[in-house]
């Protein structure tokens, strides 16, 4: 994306971005899968792969937004709810309490990577009034939303665990 953003245009800029991030993608499917089968999952592990997912994410949303390819409101579906996540899950461990991912939460990631690299190398023609990383977009900010509500949901049922865990 760097390319793009500084005013790289040609396709080649935008084909090397679409695949350096669906690399990037890839490789978080390869480390949760080894680390789940060599049973090398840790706490520290999980919040650090999942707030890399957030900025990997986060960061080229905005490139996107700023060179036309993303919605902003979109882009701020996702970020938004990519932070208010990170924060309840930092209140929930500040209470000892671990926000362990859901299926919700890798589905929307998958979702997600994928809308994103479609959004990079824009295939093909529109169908109807959008491209299909367009309506990929769109698909991603309903799983968004729909999994910021599940995580909401836990939320609310680990904070009266997290604040008698507090109060000893």
């Amino acid at each position: 994306m760097w390319l793009v953003l500084i005013g790289d245009e040609t396709e080649h800029a935008y084909a090397i971005g679409g695949w350096l991030f669906a690399f990037a993608a890839i490789t978080d499917f390869f480390d949760g899968f080894l680390a789940r089968r060599w049973k090398k999952v840790t706490i520290l592990g999980n919040f650090l792969d999942t707030t890399a997912d957030k900025l990997l994410v986060s960061g080229v949303l905005v490139a996107l937004v700023a060179v036309g390819r993303a919605s902003p409101w979109i882009a701020f579906i996702i970020v938004g709810r990519e932070l208010l996540i990170l924060g309840l899950r930092g209140v929930v461990a500040a209470g000892g309490e671990v926000m362990k991912p859901s299926i919700w939460g890798k589905l929307k990631a998958n979702v997600q990577f994928i809308a994103i690299t479609l959004a990079i190398l824009r295939l093909g023609e529109p169908i109807g009034d959008l491209y299909l990383d367009q309506w990929a977009m769109l698909g991603a900010a309903v799983v968004t939303i729909g999994s910021g509500f599940e995580y909401l949901k836990r939320f609310a049922g680990a904070i009266p665990r997290s604040a008698r865990a507090a109060k000893k």
